[in-house]
């Protein structure tokens, strides 16, 4: 490890406010994929990706359902999906300064992998894994907290969604498979055509909406699910 990497891992500790007693783990967990092209792997923080990605769920949806503890599983879905997406998991290691400390390939450094979205957001979720198995639930929790304060809000706001996201992410919410569409009805001159759809989610009743085109008509109906059901976007 250079010194100025050395440097940036200690920085890095002092902000999140945790001091490894694994140093293996924390090494592995800021080391990119790209480290050893072509030479034998020391490994990588790929598997921790996988794991910190299952505990960024966990700590963000208990957070939430702490904060909104009157909504419904499909209003905090969009919540919960602003707050593990890769933009934003990109966005904290940056504000965390972590870009300084992982180890990458010279080739990756030398083409600005450091300020890679996706290089960051793997490394903030390798980062919640080895947090939680050096310090346990508890301390990921803490640092999680911490780290995505400023999150919170942002994922509350954000511009409106296209009815068909919205639906999707709230049928997702609530443990169901993908919203279908299928085109029930087509009249009109070719000039000016009218399309009736239905869309179903498991479990509910369908909804017809009628629009110029499919792509039109497919939003409308979502929609107006999402209306009926109380959750309207």
């Amino acid at each position: 490890m250079t010194d100025r990497r050395a440097v940036a891992v200690g920085d890095l500790e002092r902000r999140i406010g945790h001091t490894f007693q694994d140093r293996q783990l924390l090494e592995l967990a800021l080391t990119h994929a790209s480290v050893g092209d072509g030479a034998k792997k020391a490994g990588d923080n790929e598997v921790l990706e996988f794991i910190g990605d299952r505990v960024l769920g966990l700590l963000a949806a208990e957070a939430l359902a702490e904060r909104f503890p009157k909504a419904k599983e499909g209003e905090l879905a969009p919540r919960l999906n602003a707050l593990v997406s890769r933009e934003t998991c990109a966005r904290v290691s940056r504000a965390a300064n972590v870009g300084p400390a992982l180890r990458l390939s010279a080739s990756s450094s030398k083409i600005g992998g450091r300020e890679t979205d996706s290089i960051l957001a793997g490394a903030a979720e390798a980062l919640m894994a080895a947090l939680y198995r050096d310090g346990g639930l508890e301390t990921a929790r803490r640092v999680f907290l911490d780290l995505w304060a400023d999150e919170f809000d942002k994922a509350g706001q954000g511009k409106p969604r296209d009815p068909k996201t919205a639906l999707q992410e709230w049928a997702q919410g609530l443990g169901k498979p993908l919203p279908t569409y299928a085109v029930k009805d087509r009249k009109g001159p070719d000039h000016a055509p009218v399309f009736t759809v239905q869309v179903t989610v498991v479990g509910l009743d369908p909804v017809y909406a009628e629009g110029r085109s499919r792509q039109e008509a497919e939003k409308a109906a979502a929609k107006a699910l999402l209306e009926r059901e109380g959750a309207g976007i």
